[in-house]
């Protein structure tokens, strides 16, 4: 089956870089680019006409969301409210437990899959909330979300992730972590089992990918296991490291280290590790201590995830994207919350460099995006990804440049980037298979599965309340905008 593409512009990859190519095509046979440029000349079996549109490839998220997001209740939590957010220690001593069926979590991960590929994401790579957990992910809301990903038709690094410890809030609203003995390390044997049995399924759609929590809740026994484990199923690591102050301090007082130098000492960086957000580190404005972390993530060849939108809500970003690539540090990004919107992420992401940095040079949307696609391949080992090239994997999307909110087309990356959102992305490619046309996943009702992760939400939403140190009231706990009248 031999598949030809085409539209006003295509972002091919000449071997080097990205480059623009006017009313171009590409054609692929099953899974496989075999050409792009303008004129195919040999024989296809079917034409898509995407007519003004931009055919790139598509999104690769590193820490895309697989649940339901909790985000909008720490959105705009004010001071006095943010530790009653976070777990306590009175809960965790009474013995934490599963808020939802194990129905509903394995039901969650079709509402995110869903929403990564309706967003033009291709590749991904999910993260899922512990707030609300018992602990960390089960083995078989992970084995549902892998079955999800396989009929949905999206790529998906992934296994169930673990930790050895817990974040919890003290009487005095201060935070620790507190531990619970083996239970990191049995999480990490089931992580390895189920990369054993799931890596190369659906037709290699599956990957393995050892997914340990936040970096203060493992052991060092665990990380160095971790490691050796990556080595042997020769799978990347995503390890949440260097995103606050408070592990910052937790590290430093555990151990002397940043946690960048920290990680360094046990071995733990290397090409096939990425930490998320990885912005709270010595050489940038966030860390007043003497050292240079960045030399360190450049010299091991570790990848840092970025996720612009989601530390923008903090008030916070990353000191800066183009800090991080003039210093030869391969940079990914990651959406980490809904909506997985990449528009959104590149140009905030954009904008927050040139900010730090007073200038253009560096910071563009061009940038970011190379950071999305070949970044995030670079992490993967995957030249096969990231790119339109014959012999790449046949993963792209068509991006909409006819509704009147995208203006006047001029250079078409700096047009969707400034103008466009992940609604506009109407098809989306992934091996060959087209698993979204005209925001239509074929078998997949959104209204149903909308109005069952609104159910799911509000569940969770009140799992919060039992949790609180200070056990608030409902609408002390979840502020609204505005006064409510029922």
């Amino acid at each position: 089956m031999i598949t030809r593409v085409k539209g006003s512009y295509v972002i091919g990859y000449n071997g080097v870089d990205h480059e623009i190519i006017r009313d171009g095509e590409v054609v692929y046979e099953n899974d496989t680019i075999i050409y792009v440029g303008k004129h195919y000349e040999g024989e296809v079996s079917k034409t898509e006409d995407a007519g003004n549109a931009v055919i790139m490839p598509g999104f690769i998220d590193l820490n895309a969301l697989g649940d339901i997001d909790h985000d909008i209740l720490h959105t705009e939590a004010f001071s006095n409210i943010r530790s009653s957010l976070n777990p306590s220690e009175e809960y965790f001593e009474k013995g934490t437990h599963e808020v939802m069926t194990a129905e509903e979590e394995a039901f969650k991960s079709l509402y995110a899959y869903t929403q990564l590929i309706m967003h033009g994401i291709t590749t991904a790579m999910p993260i899922t909330s512990t707030y609300y957990k018992k602990w960390a992910d089960t083995y078989e809301e992970e084995e549902a979300g892998v079955h999800h990903a396989g009929r949905l038709g999206l790529r998906l690094y992934t296994s169930p992730s673990y930790q050895c410890g817990l974040n919890v809030v003290r009487p005095d609203g201060t935070m620790t972590v507190r531990y619970l003995e083996g239970q990191g390390e049995e999480g990490l044997e089931r992580a390895v089992r189920f990369i054993r049995k799931y890596d190369g399924a659906y037709d290699g759609l599956i990957r393995g990918a050892l997914l340990p929590e936040r970096i203060e809740t493992q052991t060092e026994e665990n990380l160095i296991r971790t490691k050796q484990y990556a080595e042997e199923l020769k799978c990347p690591i995503k390890l949440h490291a260097a995103q606050g102050l408070f592990e910052y301090r937790f590290i430093k007082e555990r151990t002397g280290k940043s946690p960048v130098e920290y990680l360094e000492s046990i071995g733990f960086l290397g090409k096939n590790v990425g930490i998320p957000h990885c912005y709270i580190v010595k050489g940038t404005r966030w860390v007043e201590d003497e050292g240079d972390d960045l030399s360190i993530l450049s010299n091991t060849g570790t990848t840092a995830i970025f996720c612009p939108v989601i530390i923008g809500r903090s008030g916070h970003y990353q000191d800066s994207f183009a800090k991080y690539r003039a210093r030869n540090i391969n940079v990914a990004v990651g959406t980490d919350t809904f909506p997985p919107d990449f528009f959104q992420n590149i140009r905030i992401a954009s904008w927050f460099s040139q900010m730090a940095e007073n200038k253009v040079e560096g910071s563009a949307m061009a940038d970011v995006y190379r950071a999305v696609t070949l970044g995030g391949s670079a992490l993967l080992g995957r030249e096969d990804l990231g790119r339109l090239a014959p012999g790449a994997k046949a993963d792209m999307i068509a991006v909409d440049l006819e509704d009147f909110h995208m203006g006047a087309v001029d250079d078409p990356i700096r047009t969707i980037f400034m103008c466009g959102c992940g609604r506009d992305v109407k098809m989306s490619v992934i091996n060959g298979k087209t698993v979204m046309k005209d925001r239509t996943i074929e078998g997949v009702d959104l209204e149903e599965i909308k109005a069952k992760g609104q159910k799911y939400y509000d569940k969770m939403r009140m799992g919060y309340m039992e949790r609180d140190y200070r056990h608030l009231s409902e609408d002390e706990l979840f502020r609204p905008s505005f006064p409510i009248h029922k």
